[in-house]
């Protein structure tokens, strides 16, 4: 082999590398909105859907059809150590019709004399029903402002899919939790 050769191998083979390395790069960027899109469409690891008022009266009207069952919900709320807010739900647990449209009720306070914006993550366990339990509007979806004392009720409005009963792994299910923490915003709204 010529030293031309040699040069023109070299070069693709340092130029597959470094497309291999971009590519990896790219895909470490995409990983984290992948896997959020990946557990918002399968429930995976007690991700809640999000859904319309549309498909919540759809599902009523399958409920009212398919009969009564009821489950148990179950309310959890937590903050962050650097949240310093007393964050509770109003009622530990409620029973709900499945399929039915119900609403839960957290509260707030600030208890710092600075305000303080956080964020709410939230998930379900059992993970199965993750996929089972939609929220139609939660105080979860955006970014909460308190002010230095401030209390503020947050109300979350949340139906379970009637589908869950046809699920070999959730259809026995009891009771879900619904939990949430609250975490202090990266970037403060104004």
């Amino acid at each position: 082999m010529n030293s031309s050769a040699i040069t023109n191998k070299n070069t693709r083979v340092g130029l597959t590398a470094f497309m291999g390395a971009l590519a990896m790069l790219g895909l470490g960027y995409a990983a984290v909105p992948l896997y959020q899109l990946f557990c918002q469409v399968t429930g995976f690891g007690g991700t809640t859907q999000r859904a319309t008022a549309q498909e919540a009266g759809a599902a009523e009207r399958v409920a009212a059809a398919a009969g009564a069952k009821q489950i148990s919900i179950r309310f959890d709320g937590n903050t962050a150590h650097d949240v310093p807010w007393t964050f509770k739900p109003e009622l530990a647990t409620d029973t709900i019709r499945i399929g039915v449209r119900d609403i839960a009720f957290y509260t707030a306070r600030n208890n710092s004399d600075v305000p303080i914006t956080a964020t709410a993550t939230f998930n379900v366990e059992p993970e199965q029903t993750g996929r089972y339990f939609n929220k139609i509007q939660c105080f979860c979806f955006t970014e909460q402002t308190l002010q230095p004392g401030e209390e503020v009720r947050m109300p979350v409005l949340y139906f379970v899919d009637p589908a869950i009963l046809d699920d070999e792994n959730a259809k026995d299910v009891q009771q879900i939790t619904l939990s949430y923490t609250f975490h202090k915003a990266i970037e403060p709204a104004s």
